[in-house]
């Protein structure tokens, strides 16, 4: 198998000497338990995915953990949350780390019984689809905050002209569909469908299929918007708390990411509602129906997912140096906005997404807002964009090719 090396694996080894138990989370088949097995090929492999696995732990979970003794890889662990109790009980009674390593959606009700059953005792790691990093080769694994001695430094591992970076945008991040082992156009309609029938029925009961899967295009359809629960739910003829409900699942199941405004010490009035982001632009375009890059390079959406792509690759720079990430946009009142914010150490960088090659220092003029925030102090402000080379544009600003995240 083609295989591409996992930035996380290098975090799980690390939480693994500090944790007995180490959770990946995210997405479906976004190759969580194949980075488990990458960074532990040795320890046994069990999956609940298997109705006869299942079906052991929920009759007598003590047993099942005297059959299979750590250390161990569990697969699924959504699936069979009558387990973590008796985990918490094994690795209590032995006091070692890297005891077990688990696999499972981040799904509300299943972090609920982690947090109630294992605090203090687990680390808990996100993963998304493949980073433009591991597309590329790329060794760097600290999370993108572009401080001038970042910018100095880093070297753009790969020249990615613009047709290339759209075919990325298109393609989407997905390992089966990044190694080629399989057409984007072949996939996405068999991982829909899964999707549907497997994590969206686990969660809740959905009364029209079809229905959501309207709900999830139109969400696609909006993604770098801001999130209107009321426009959600008159496009597909829902009310206004089945919308709220169904966006939580999209959060829940790692589909959506929701960027939350940036609010702290602001004097003038700024929005309070969140930004939706598709975590998967293959996805996004497949359910919108852009039919190739070409297309969708020169469309109407192009803007937007340019956008949600760079916000994405921000995100899995934070997630797979296994950092929380401290990402905002602003947007006041009188319309003024910067796309993204990343806090670090009480430093605000200030971040405009440009799919042009070219940007100008006049797309930075919003980041003067940011004088009025107390007790910040204002880093480096950035403009990400698809050039090739970082060019200085003015005092403190930049434009980045997006290879820089």
């Amino acid at each position: 198998m083609n295989y591409i090396p996992r930035h996380i694996v290098q975090t799980i080894q690390r939480f693994a000497a500090s944790f007995p138990i180490v959770l990946v989370t995210g997405p479906r088949q976004v190759g969580k338990s194949t980075a488990l097995h990458y960074s532990f090929s040795d320890i046994p492999y069990l999956t609940f995915d298997d109705p006869s696995q299942q079906l052991s732990v929920k009759q007598d979970p003590k047993t099942f953990l005297n059959m299979h003794q750590s250390p161990r890889i569990f697969d699924e662990v959504q699936y069979v949350p009558e387990v973590f109790p008796y985990l918490k009980m094994d690795v209590d009674s032995r006091g070692e780390q890297g005891m077990y390593y688990l696999t499972g959606s981040q799904q509300f009700s299943m972090m609920q019984r982690v947090s109630e059953s294992l605090a203090g005792r687990i680390g808990i790691l996100q993963l998304l689809g493949i980073s433009l990093r591991e597309r590329f080769g790329d060794s760097l694994h600290n999370p993108f905050i572009p401080t001038l001695e970042f910018i100095q430094q880093r070297k753009s591992p790969t020249s990615c002209p613009a047709p290339k970076l759209w075919e990325y945008i298109h393609q989407g991040s997905f390992p089966v569909i990044v190694t080629k082992q399989v057409q984007a156009e072949d996939y996405y309609g068999s991982y829909v469908k899964t999707y549907l029938e497997r994590d969206v029925r686990l969660l809740t009961q959905v009364g029209d299929e079809l229905q959501f899967l309207q709900f999830l295009t139109v969400v696609a359809s909006r993604t770098g918007q801001l999130l209107n629960y009321s426009d959600l739910a008159k496009e597909v003829g829902i009310t206004g708390p089945t919308a709220k409900r169904w966006v939580s699942i999209l959060v829940s199941t790692g589909i959506v990411y929701l960027l939350k405004p940036y609010a702290a010490n602001v004097e003038k009035q700024v929005v309070k509602t969140p930004k939706l982001y598709f975590l998967d632009t293959g996805l996004a375009c497949w359910l919108t129906k852009w039919s190739s890059a070409e297309v969708l390079q020169h469309g109407a959406m192009a803007g937007a997912m340019f956008e949600t792509f760079v916000v994405s690759e921000v995100l899995k720079s934070f997630l797979n140096a296994g950092r929380e990430p401290s990402l905002f946009f602003y947007r006041d009142k009188e319309g003024k906005e910067i796309d993204l914010l990343i806090e670090d150490a009480h430093t605000l960088y200030p971040i405009e997404i440009k799919k042009n090659a070219t940007p100008k220092l006049d797309d930075a003029r919003n980041f003067s807002v940011l004088s009025q925030i107390k007790g910040k102090k204002i880093g480096s402000k950035v403009i990400l964009c698809s050039s090739d080379v970082p060019v200085l544009l003015g005092q403190d600003t930049y434009a980045l090719p997006v290879t820089f995240v």
